[in-house]
C-alpha cells in the first residue's frame, strides 16, 4: 500500500492578532513572489497551496506557512479528486532563459497585467505624476471655459435690473465647483494609490498649515515601479500627457510675467502720482509768496510817502 499524501490548503484566514498586510508581504517574500500575485490568495475560496506531499514534508511546508501570519490546514489527498472550480485554462508562457544563479520564483495564482486600467473618475487605480498633472490641467482647460459661460449668463441677466441672475449664477458656480472638488480629489486619491499610501491621507489637506504643502508632496513624491496593494503600476505616459503636463510651465511663467510687468506698472504709477503731488505743491508755494511779497511792496510805498511829507510841510 502506497504512503499517504498530503494537501496543504489555505482559505483566507489569518492567525490571531494577525494583519492581513503583514500576511501578504511575508508570504510574497516566502514565495519569492510579487504582492499583487499574493492577492489571489485572499478572494475568500479554499486554494491548494501544495499538493502531493508525504506528511513529514506537509508538516514541515505547514511550518513555514504558519510563521508568515496565515491560518492553513493539512488535508488527505483523494484518489480520485475533480474540482471544477479549480479547474483553469492555463495557457503556457514563453519562457526565457534564466541565470541558474537566480532566485527562485513560485507561479502564485494567475499574473497580473504588465500596466493597470486607467479610471479617471475612480478611486481605484494609479496614475504618475506627470499624468496627475496632465489630467488637472484638462480638469482646469475644462472648468475655466464653463465658468466664463456661466459669467456671462449671470451678467446678462443682472443687467435687466434683476436678481435672478445673481442667484441661478451662484448655483451653477457652487455645483461646478463641487464637480470640480470631487474629481480632483479621485485624482489625488490615485496619485497617494500610486506611491503606496492609503487614500484616506488626502483629509491631510484639510489640515491647517500640513494641507499648505502637502499638495506639493504629492506631485513630487515618485510612485512605485511595481505592482503595489492598489494593482499593477500604470501605463506609460504618451506624448499628449507630457505636452499637458508641460502647459504648467507655460502657466507658471505666465503667471510670473505678470506679477512681474504689475509690479512694474504699480511702480511707475506710483512715481507718477508722486511727480504730480510735487508739481501742485510747488505752485501752491510760489502763490504763497506772491501773497506775501505784495504787502511788502505796499508798506514800502507808505514809508516813501510818509518820508515826503515832512519836507513838503516845510517848504510851505
Amino acid at each position: 500500500m502506497s504512503e499517504p499524501r498530503y494537501k496543504i490548503v489555505f482559505d483566507g484566514a489569518l492567525q490571531p492578532g494577525v494583519d492581513i498586510t503583514t500576511a501578504k508581504l511575508n508570504l510574497a517574500d516566502l514565495f519569492k513572489s510579487d504582492v499583487a500575485a499574493i492577492e489571489r490568495l485572499f478572494n475568500g475560496r479554499t486554494v491548494a497551496l501544495k499538493r502531493d506531499l508525504p506528511h513529514s514534508d506537509a508538516q514541515a511546508y505547514l511550518q513555514a506557512l504558519s510563521k508568515t501570519g496565515i491560518d492553513a490546514r493539512l488535508e488527505p489527498e483523494t484518489t480520485i479528486e475533480l474540482n471544477l472550480a479549480d479547474v483553469h485554462d492555463h495557457t503556457p508562457a514563453p519562457t526565457e532563459p534564466q541565470s541558474p544563479y537566480a532566485p527562485p520564483r513560485a507561479n502564485v495564482g494567475e499574473s497580473l497585467p504588465a500596466f493597470g486600467v486607467l479610471k479617471p473618475f475612480s478611486v481605484e487605480g494609479r496614475i504618475g505624476r506627470l499624468r496627475f498633472l496632465a489630467w488637472t490641467m484638462v480638469l482646469s482647460l475644462v472648468t475655466l471655459p464653463i465658468i466664463g459661460i456661466f459669467a456671462l449668463i449671470a451678467l446678462g441677466l443682472v443687467s435687466g435690473d434683476s436678481t435672478t441672475g445673481l442667484i441661478i449664477g451662484g448655483i451653477l458656480a457652487f455645483f461646478l465647483f463641487l464637480g470640480f472638488f470631487i474629481v480632483s480629489i479621485l485624482f489625488s486619491v490615485q496619485r497617494l494609490h500610486d506611491i503606496g499610501w492609503s487614500g484616506w491621507l488626502w483629509l491631510l489637506n484639510l489640515v491647517p498649515f500640513v494641507g499648505s504643502f502637502f499638495p506639493f508632496v504629492i506631485m513630487v513624491v515618485p510612485g512605485n515601479t511595481g505592482a503595489n496593494q492598489y494593482g499593477p503600476p500604470p501605463p506609460p505616459n504618451s506624448t499628449a500627457v507630457k505636452v499637458l503636463c508641460s502647459l504648467w510651465i507655460v502657466f507658471f511663467a505666465l503667471i510670473f510675467a505678470g506679477g512681474i510687468l504689475g509690479g512694474f506698472s504699480a511702480v511707475q504709477q506710483e512715481y507718477e502720482s508722486n511727480l504730480e503731488s510735487s508739481y501742485e505743491s510747488g505752485s501752491v508755494n510760489t502763490d504763497e509768496v506772491d501773497v506775501e511779497v505784495e504787502p511788502a511792496a505796499n508798506s514800502a510805498d507808505e514809508a516813501a510817502e510818509a518820508a515826503q511829507a515832512p519836507v513838503d510841510s516845510a517848504k510851505e
